[in-house]
């Protein structure tokens, strides 16, 4: 299944990365803005439900253990079952976020699937965001199926990590 149309132009490297307002597994809401001054990874992921989606969270929960950046997968899933799935799956290296209330992830970063049987849930894409906010990575995937570039991802975090300790 080839990545359908999102709904805007996903956030480019060089851009500021826009607002992003997300709910977390307790329901209260955060901001990506809350993350500035960290190196963040940032995963858009249609559903945790999904076999793709699980395995994509684990393999970044598994290299997010001592990496020193942030990780954050979001999807349109509900809290409670973002934090059930993480349970379940041992998740504890990375932040869930729902977009179901304020969809800025969906809207404001363009990443909401514009049509067919998944219209309105997310695409798979990877951010690589900097300290200072401004996206030095991403990755829309070729097929909505197949599963992001984990080495090419996990080398910009670790470049933009290194540049701060050398």
């Amino acid at each position: 299944m080839a990545q359908p149309s999102t709904i805007g132009k996903l956030p480019a490297v060089g851009d500021i990365a826009p607002q992003l307002r997300f709910v977390r597994q307790d329901r209260s809401n955060a901001e990506l803005f809350e993350l500035r001054g960290q190196v963040v990874l940032l995963l858009s992921v249609p559903s945790l439900d999904t076999s793709t989606c699980a395995t994509e969270a684990r393999m970044f929960n598994k290299l997010a253990a001592g990496l020193g950046a942030q990780v954050l997968v979001m999807s349109m899933d509900l809290p409670f079952a973002m934090k059930r799935f993480c349970e379940t799956e041992g998740i504890a290296n990375m932040h869930t976020g729902s977009d179901f209330r304020f969809r800025d992830l969906s809207e404001k970063w363009g990443a909401a699937i514009a049509e067919g049987p998944l219209q309105g849930v997310h695409c798979r894409a990877v951010w690589v965001i900097d300290r200072e906010g401004v996206i030095r990575y991403h990755e829309l995937t070729a097929e909505l199926a197949s599963e992001p570039d984990y080495d090419a991802a996990l080398q910009a975090v670790k470049s933009l990590l290194e540049r701060v300790s050398s």
